[in-house]
Parts: C-alpha cells; structure tokens; sequence
C-alpha cells in the first residue's frame, strides 16, 4: 500500500509540475547580458549571456561592436549564431584590439559598449539591443568589495532568486523525492538512486556540469569540447559520453549475462515464446504514442518502456530521441521498482482460479555442453537476423559464456561484480542528468509516464494471454502466471509469478519455471529494440 502511495505521489508531483509548465504565463524572448571579462592582456572579450524567458531562443545573433571613434578600445565587430535554452546561458567571446595599456599593463578602456542582438520571431538584428557598458570598473573589478559582490552574485542562490528560477527548485524536490523512494523504499536502489542524484546536480544553478548544447539534434559536437569553445564542458558532459556512445548499456549487458542462468530457457524451450509475447506492449504502444502526435522516433523510445529493461530502454532512446532520455529512464526503473504493485492485479483480472492453481513438474537437468552452445548460437542467429541488435545480445550473451565456460572464472567476478558496479554508477548519473527542467518540465513527461504504464501492462497481458491460448493445445498444462515474467525485470517478475502463485496453491513452486519466460524477455526486449532501431529512421 505504501508504495502505491508513493507512486501515485510522485505522478501528482509531475502532472501539477508540467501543468504549470505548460499553461503558465510564457516570457517575450528575452537575452540579458549578466557578465563580462577581459583577458589582462586585452586579448579576448567574453560576456555571459542568459535567456530570462521560458522559451528557448534559436538563431540568436550576438554581436559586439565598440562606439565608433573610440581609439582607445577597439572590439572586434563580430555576429555569433547560437541556440540558447531557456533559462540557461552561454558564454560568447569575441577578440579585441586594444592599442595602450596602463602603467600596470592593463588595457586602457573608455566607455566601450557591448551590444547584444536577439534574433527570434519578435526581435530581429538592430531592433531594441541589450547593451552594457564595459569600464575598467565592471569589468577587471580590482576592488576587493567588487570581488566579494561578484562572488555573491555567482552563487546559485543569488541566480536562483534573482531570476525566479522556480522550475529548477521544483526539479530539486523531484530529485529529492526519488532519492527518498530509492533509499528509503528500496525503489531499484541501484540505479534509481544515481539517476536521481544526476538529476540534483544538473539541476543546481550554476554548476553547469551537464550542458545539453553539446548533444543538441541527437549528436556529439566534438567542436565544442575543443578548448576555446564557447562552451566550458563539465564532468557529466563527460561522462554522457558513454551513454551517448552506447557503451554504459553494452557493458551494463555482460554483466547481466554473468549473472543470468538460461538453464530454465533452455530446458522448456516453449517459455521463448512467453517472452516473445510479453514484447507486445512494445509494439502496441509504439502504435499508441504515434496516435498521441509523438514521431516515430520518439514513439520507439516510449514503446521499450514496454519491455522493462532499463539499459535497452537507455541505448534505444540515447539512438532514437535523446531528448526523451531523462523521462523515459525515470520512468523505466520505476515502473520496474513497483512490478510487485502492478502485475498482480492484471495477473488475477486475466486468469482464473483453476488457472492459478495448476501445478507444473520438475524442469529437466540443462548440461554444461547445453550451455556454453547456447550463447553462441543466439549470438549468430540474431545477429543474423537483426544485426542492430548485435551490440546488445552480444554483450549479453559474452557475459553468460564466460560465466558458463568455466574457464574464466575470474572474469565472471569482475563483469559482475567491480565492472557492473562502476558503470551502474556512471550510467545512472549521466541519464539523470538529462532530466534538466526545460526537457522534463513538460506535458511530453505526463503522456511518457502513462503510456509507460500501459506498455508494462500490456506486456504482462501479452504473455499471460499466450500462455493461456498454449494451454489449449498442450497435454501438460503451464500456468499462464510464468507468461507474466516475459517481461525482463530479472528476476523480479518470476518471484511475483512464484508469490501469486503459491498464494493460490502453497504446493506450487513456479520459480524456476517462470525464470525461463524472465530471461527470453531479455533477449526478446534486446530484439525488439534492434527492430525499431533497423525500422525506423534516425
């Protein structure tokens, strides 16, 4: 009960969150400068400027120009093409001439101005400029009084309440409360956790460690990581690299294969398609999300939530629709935290008591032989079959045949154990830090977490309602209960069908049972994220 408490609280949180978003009072475009700094050399001119609007400016022309007849201080005329955020600011630098230096070879600057142009659907080049007056005063500021100012004025406090900046506090209670559901309700902890503490630090004004710009129309722009770049990278911008890179979620999949026994799958081979069916929610909400406007893209991302695999769901949106990464991840792991809330219902609604009762014998012994082929031969065939999902079954499957070899015994340890541990940290950090208000702050976020819901319960239907449909054919009956664990929270699923189970016939022992439609989910999710990605356009 408690949980569903604190779910339902958290989608309060985001609806009321994104209504205010959505239907609050919109800003006229609006640049302000809000810094300016000079090299001692008098080399560089750099100013700081800052979007106050609630609408994210595009082609913003940044010009400096220096008062003509000034022979003092000569800036050079330059225009800059830039895309700023809302909320968010950019640092713009321009060379500058200066032609005297004073006795302590500082330049010499009288009354130099910097313009500042805004370009937009209201504004164009000319029109109304933003301008600051640049002085030896405001802007070498060699008075100790103006340092402790300038230091008052750069704390996130000071830029929190001088600019209303509401949406990042209330981003900051989200994270909070995420990390209070990770650590106090035990809400898949270790990765919750992370993705909520990156979503804390992104979201705190003026630590600029994560800055969406570098990775803007889904790319890595190298440029801009370049020294002298207009952008000053920070350690999340780093670190997204391996996300964005694909590399986290490859990794996250060996040491998941370490430690997934396919012994299960392997030995009642018709559980491939329980997990195969469970897929469904993929495809019908892919389906659903293109009905609700989203593109294709964007309905792919949404669509894996379906599939309850967290890293699956990371590497196809980090493809697909990046910009959905924050919710959609969010959104994935705690869907996956609250499976013991969701499924029972759904799994009791779709089966009858008879059903629920039914018990099933003993899975056959699995040889080793059986299973170190196992991984070889689905590692061909998919990669045959859908080679855009090779990266993720690869890595699957490497991490379960060096488990199951026995020959690398301390590989194994270290894939699951030091390796899986690092990059859970390093991936959770960096999707969180996706989660930046302009891009979770919206009514996109509220329509991703319902379509999420449905994607899960569908799944679950999915694979309950093929195992039913089995039944009529079978001689030895399965209880539709396992084709509930297709979906891939491993191994959470198949303990749910064990508990609703049992609690129907204490004799009935269908762990191990469930485990094999659990780990063909993993596969089958790993398949379905290679079909979109091979089908639609990116």
């Amino acid at each position: 009960m408690s949980k569903r408490i604190f779910a339902l609280l958290l989608s309060v949180i985001l609806v009321f969150s994104c209504f205010i978003t959505c239907f609050g009072a919109e800003d006229a475009e609006a640049l302000t400068i809000k810094s300016a700094t000079i090299n001692e050399d008098g080399s560089l001119l750099e100013v700081t400027v800052v979007n106050t609007s609630h609408k994210d400016i595009e082609n913003s022309a940044i010009v400096f120009e220096a008062p003509k007849g000034d022979v003092e201080f000569i800036t050079a005329y330059g225009t800059y093409l830039y895309e700023v955020k809302a909320g968010e600011s950019i640092k713009v630098s321009a060379p500058i001439v200066t032609k005297s230096f004073d006795k302590n070879n500082l330049p010499v600057i009288n009354c130099s101005v910097a313009y500042v142009f805004a370009s937009g659907n209201d504004i164009n080049i000319g029109e109304t400029p933003e301008q600051f007056e640049i002085t030896k005063e405001n802007i070498l500021n060699q008075a100790p009084e103006n340092a402790i100012v300038n230091f008052l004025k750069q704390t996130g406090f000071y830029m929190v309440f001088s600019n209303l900046n509401w949406e990042s506090l209330l981003m900051i209670a989200i994270a909070c409360l995420l990390l209070y559901l990770a650590i106090v309700k035990k809400f898949e902890p270790l990765l919750l956790l992370p993705i909520a503490f990156g979503m804390l630090l992104t979201n705190l004004v003026g630590a600029e460690m994560y800055h969406e710009e570098l990775f803007a129309d889904g790319h890595v722009h190298w440029n801009l990581f370049s020294a002298g770049g207009t952008v000053t990278p920070g350690l999340i911008d780093y670190l997204y690299l391996g996300v964005k890179l694909g590399i986290y979620p490859c990794l996250i999949f060996v040491g998941v294969g370490a430690m997934t026994d396919f012994g299960p799958l392997i030995a009642n081979p018709k559980s491939l398609l329980l997990g195969a069916a469970a897929q469904l929610g993929i495809f019908a909400t892919f389906l659903g999300a293109r009905a609700l406007g989203f593109t294709a893209a964007e309905a792919g991302s949404i669509g894996i939530i379906g599939g309850a695999d967290g890293p699956t769901a990371i590497f196809t949106t980090t493809i697909l629709a990046p910009h959905l990464l924050g919710p959609i991840a969010v959104a994935a792991y705690s869907y996956m935290a609250l499976v013991p809330v969701i499924q029972p219902p759904i799994m009791k609604a779709l089966t009858t008591k008879e059903e629920r009762q039914i018990v099933m014998t003993e899975l056959r012994p699995v040889s080793k032989t059986e299973k170190i082929i196992f991984p070889i031969v689905v590692t061909i065939f998919v990669a045959l079959l859908v080679p855009s999902a090779a990266p993720l079954v690869g890595c699957l499957m490497l991490g379960n045949l060096i488990k199951e070899s026995g020959v690398c015994e301390r590989l194994s340890k270290t894939v699951q154990n030091e390796l899986m541990n690092i990059v859970t940290i390093f991936l959770g950090i960096s999707v969180g830090a996706t989660a930046t208000a302009s891009t979770f702050l919206s009514l996109e976020t509220i329509k991703i977490i319902v379509m999420g819901v449905i994607a899960f319960a569908m799944g679950t239907a999915g694979g309950l309602l093929l195992a039913k449909f089995m039944n009529l054919f079978l001689k030895k009956k399965i209880n539709p209960l396992i084709g509930s664990a297709g979906v891939s929270a491993v191994p959470m699923a198949a303990r749910v069908s064990q508990k609703v189970g049992q609690a129907e016939n204490p004799k009935n022992f269908l762990l191990m049972h469930a485990m094999g439609p659990n780990v063909a989910g993993v596969i089958g999710s790993a398949i379905a994220a290679g079909a979109l990605l091979a089908m639609i356009p990116h």
